[in-house]
């Protein structure tokens, strides 16, 4: 009887809406956390995973996330959720894998990463929110949609290449290619708007 009522409830769980979570953190219902680790406990994991390339340290940013959603809605009401959270889970795993760079974790993919980015973005720029943000959004309206995903899983999921390559059925040389002039065009367009190196 106890296992059926647990899979009832998980069952419940599952079809909460981002709107109802967002409701439950406004209104500080502790079922909120419960209720997003199961909606988008996989897909921080897989966003963090991407970024530090170990399990452990994974799921310590991942709960660290939630608490970071604890502690910021309120004031915060995001519309999407899911970006919300991701964009959380990322800073916080950039900044843990900061702190642990001098171990070199993860092969040197996230440095291959992060030295892409410092080529078309100044290190104090902000790209979640104020200028950089607004004219990287606007160039990502410009892009067709292959090119926006092959950027956005580059440079927001940390795919490595040949996972991009894989997702959108291009060779891995023809994503570096798109990559590299996509890096350009987006420079040429911070610069433009005084927000380039």
């Amino acid at each position: 009887m106890r296992t059926d009522l647990g899979v009832r409830l998980r069952a419940k769980e599952a079809r909460v809406t981002d709107g109802e979570i967002v409701e439950r953190y406004l209104s500080r219902d502790e079922s909120a956390l419960s209720a997003t680790a199961e909606r988008y406990g996989g897909f921080l994991l897989a966003v963090s995973m991407n970024v530090l390339h170990s399990r452990a340290d994974a799921e310590e940013c991942v709960s660290d996330t939630y608490l970071a959603c604890w502690n910021t809605v309120p004031p915060a009401c995001p519309n999407s959720l899911k970006a919300y959270l991701g964009a959380l889970c990322r800073n916080i795993s950039l900044d843990r894998y900061k702190r642990l760079h001098a171990e070199k974790r993860g092969g040197g993919r996230t440095e291959i990463l992060l030295s892409e980015i410092a080529e078309f973005l100044p290190a104090e720029a902000d790209y979640e929110e104020g200028p950089a943000a607004e004219v990287i959004n606007e160039f990502l309206g410009t892009l067709a949609g292959a090119e926006r995903i092959v950027f956005v899983r580059r440079y927001w999921y940390a795919d490595d290449v040949r996972e991009v390559a894989a997702r959108t059925g291009f060779s891995e040389s023809k994503v570096k290619s798109m990559l590299f002039r996509l890096r350009k065009k987006l420079r040429k367009k911070l610069i433009s708007e005084g927000i380039g190196p």
